[in-house]
């Protein structure tokens, strides 16, 4: 065998070893990664779960402490006399703002 075989048979084995090198690391790197991936998708969707129950409690106060303002109102009488007068002038203006926009 001539100089010029042994140098391409180092290139070619050298080539190989440094292209196993690399790839078995990656390999292992993505492994790694790919082992990661449930923990972290439970702990997000753990993290979503309790956002939105938080949410729904909170609209939930929301709409109790709105349904409290109602039922007092409907106590009084001059309440319930402004609303009505606030709610013929909503549509009024509503009203308006279409004649407006022909």
């Amino acid at each position: 065998m001539s100089n010029s075989d042994y140098l391409i048979k180092a290139t070619v084995k050298k080539i190989s070893e440094r292209l196993n090198k690399t790839f078995i690391g990656k390999f292992e790197e993505a492994a790694n990664v790919a082992q990661e991936v449930p923990d972290m998708l439970k702990k997000e969707i753990e993290d979503l779960k309790d956002e939105i129950i938080k949410e729904a409690k909170r609209l939930e106060e929301i709409d109790s402490d709105d349904n409290l303002s109602e039922s007092i109102a409907s106590l009084n009488p001059k309440v319930d006399q402004s609303l009505e007068k606030i709610e013929s002038i909503r549509t009024y203006l509503e009203k308006l703002n279409e004649l407006l926009e022909k």
